[in-house]
């Protein structure tokens, strides 16, 4: 048999089926070749189910992983917000706590015209001698200005520019302070000196000076005004051959962890009068 008449014969084939399935519709409540090609194919049906259920799982799994990675995403992102939210909160309340040290301090020298200024820049060396603060001449900052903390004397401003200025810390081997011991009223000079305590020299011998005695500005010489606290004896030397004793000093301020500083306005050192001629 030719393939023509193969082709003709499965094309009668074909339309005798239809036309048999027609008149079963038509006629009939029931379709044999309906019901036998159901037979057929619902088989077959049911493997591709069965075989299309896991790769239908995978996707709805796939779907849900990325649900759930934009979902953590998020999330990450929140807790991100959340966490920078609460240092800049922590930042405010120390900001404020220091602030609030500050207007304490304002409050118990109403003499004092003190203008606050912000730590900008300090010694880069491993001996803290000097900081920059953001005050200047445009501010009625001068040199020699004593710079203070609430917690007790910083320094004194050494150069002056227009919106900045360098300040001496009293830790510098240059810086000298006319000092006291409260306790005994013992005089003496604190001077710098490298690392970050000082020494108070001059003290007579027979003070009996104590570590854990406070140590003042004493206003001798008039560089600094009296009542200022410098810091507190640590240790006391004392040498037979030397006509004075000696006491090293640790700062009140914590100089290294400066952030906010005042300058007093209000208060001209006697060296500055000098230069301007008053007696």
């Amino acid at each position: 048999m030719n393939a023509s008449r193969r082709r003709l014969l499965l094309i009668v084939l074909v339309l005798g089926l239809i036309l048999t399935w027609s008149v079963a519709e038509r006629f009939g409540p029931s379709n044999p070749l309906r019901d036998a090609l159901a037979r057929l194919v619902t088989p077959l049906q049911l493997a591709l189910h069965r075989a299309g259920r896991p790769v239908f799982n995978l996707t709805e799994r796939v779907a849900h992983w990325a649900h759930l990675e934009a979902e953590n995403e998020a999330l990450r992102a929140e807790n991100a917000a959340l966490r920078n939210q609460l240092v800049l909160l922590e930042e405010a309340r120390i900001e404020n706590e220091t602030l609030r040290r500050q207007l304490a301090f304002k409050s118990a020298v109403p003499n004092f015209q003190l203008l606050s200024a912000e730590v900008v820049g300090q010694d880069s060396s491993n001996f803290l001698q000097f900081i920059i603060i953001d005050r200047g001449a445009a501010d009625g900052v001068r040199r020699g200005m004593p710079v203070l903390a609430a917690e007790g004397l910083v320094g004194r401003v050494q150069e002056v520019s227009v919106n900045s200025a360098k300040v001496l810390l009293i830790t510098d081997p240059s810086s000298s302070v006319a000092a006291l011991i409260q306790r005994t009223r013992a005089t003496g000079v604190v001077q710098g000196q490298l690392g970050d305590d000082m020494v108070m020299r001059y003290l007579s011998p027979d003070s009996p000076v104590m570590p854990g005695d406070v140590v003042l500005t004493s206003g001798l010489g008039g560089n600094f005004p009296k009542r200022l606290v410098i810091g507190k004896v640590v240790r006391v030397e004392r040498r037979e051959v030397e006509m004075f004793q000696e006491a090293i000093v640790e700062p009140a301020v914590n100089l290294r962890d400066l952030e906010m500083v005042m300058v007093l306005l209000n208060f001209s050192p006697a060296e500055l009068a000098a230069q301007k001629g008053v007696p």
